[in-house]
């Protein structure tokens, strides 16, 4: 069992195992996932491992960290790895991905009116949800390539951890929905030419609302994606039940605090009702403590002394310095151990706080060493 009681996340049985194919890190913005993603690739390929990591994080730490000097689409090869595996690392593009899929489903004449229409370059480059298709599309078409027999995926940095599920659903629903297919239709004629002449009363006034010239953009995206609609469907639906599937272990990835550990929980709620396999929760940055049996009490009361006698003010900016981390790591062991009562079947795994930031394959080994359960936090 770990410190707060619950069962540990062993790492590198995870790893090593050759039915785990695909791992997807995921959880809140801002707790580490990309570095997590990184440190557990990284492990896997110098424990013997193939594997691939894909990161859509725009601040683009990995490949700085993995001595890379940019990032693209295509996977590249990680110098300086050790061991006998081997390791890749890309950088999600999601419009290269988007135009990479239409191509796949449409003929070279049809896939460049798409590619030439503005509303699907707006589409395929901003729109919400499209970043979390696309990289559930470019795991898909990595696990079908077979290159690798480890894929890790680092999720985007979406406001919620539950974004990552939903936000491809909501890009297909949107492609497929009323508004959008009331907009692409033309008017009628013929028998129909009242209710065509009803929908051009209409069509008139979104015109002068959205613009003519977008109405028209939207009429011509829709004609033209309607022949390729259904492949994105289906590579969607083929992808989801991928992510449900044995082979893949979703880990969550949280910070010591109130509001990443809630999303934590959140997202543990939701892989169990999606039926999708969690490994279990990395509980990042936890504070570490040079000298773990002495108290933030004891501490506080003898920098206390100090400074009232005038003496050794050195000696007490430590004691104050530590009491100050006791605290802090006491209020992260309670936000644990109440997400382990709440979740007593997850197991865990702590990775101590870094006193600078990670820029080298060195820094992520030692995370590495970490997930593995090589170190521990006092």
């Amino acid at each position: 069992m770990s410190p707060g009681g619950a069962p540990v996340l062993d790492v590198d049985a995870l790893l090593d195992d050759p039915a785990t194919r695909i791992v997807v890190c995921c959880g809140s913005g801002g707790v580490g996932k990309t570095t997590t993603a990184a440190a557990l690739a990284l492990r896997a390929a110098e424990r013997g491992r193939h594997a691939v990591v894909i990161t859509v994080d725009p601040a683009r730490r990995l490949a700085q960290s993995l001595g890379l000097t940019e990032l693209d689409n295509t996977p590249r090869r990680v110098p300086g790895t050790e061991g006998d595996g081997s390791l890749h690392a890309m950088m999600l593009d999601m419009k290269r991905t988007f135009d990479e899929t239409v191509a796949a489903n449409a003929d070279a004449e049809k896939a460049a009116q798409i590619f030439d229409n503005p509303f699907y370059q707006a589409l395929s480059s901003s729109f919400a949800g499209t970043q979390e298709y696309m990289a559930m599309e470019k795991l898909g078409q990595l696990r079908r390539s077979d290159e690798w027999d480890l894929i890790v995926v680092d999720t985007p940095p979406s406001r919620s951890a539950l974004d990552f599920l939903d936000a491809p659903k909501r890009l297909g629903r949107f492609l497929d929905g009323r508004l959008l297919r009331f907009l692409g239709s033309p008017a009628r004629s013929g028998p129909l030419r009242l209710i065509g002449a009803g929908l051009g009363l209409v069509t008139g006034v979104v015109a002068r609302v959205l613009g003519a010239q977008l109405l028209r953009d939207v009429q011509s995206f829709v004609g033209a994606f309607d022949s390729v609609f259904g492949g994105f469907q289906e590579r969607a639906e083929q992808t989801y039940r991928l992510l449900q599937a044995e082979g893949t272990a979703f880990v969550v990835v949280a910070a010591p605090e109130q509001d990443a550990l809630r999303e934590a929980s959140y997202f543990v709620d939701r892989l169990s009702a999606e039926r999708m396999p969690l490994a279990g929760l990395v509980l990042n940055r936890t504070q570490h403590v040079l000298a773990p049996d002495l108290s933030a009490a004891r501490a506080s009361a003898a920098a206390e002394a100090l400074e009232t006698a005038g003496e050794h003010p050195l000696a007490a900016a430590v004691l104050r310095l530590h009491t100050g981390r006791v605290r802090r790591r006491d209020r992260e062991r309670r936000l644990r151990d109440r997400f382990a009562a709440e979740h007593p079947e997850v197991g865990m795994v702590e990775v101590p706080a870094r006193p600078e930031d990670v820029h080298d394959l060195d820094a992520l080994r030692e995370i590495g060493r970490a997930l593995g359960g090589s170190d521990s936090a006092g």
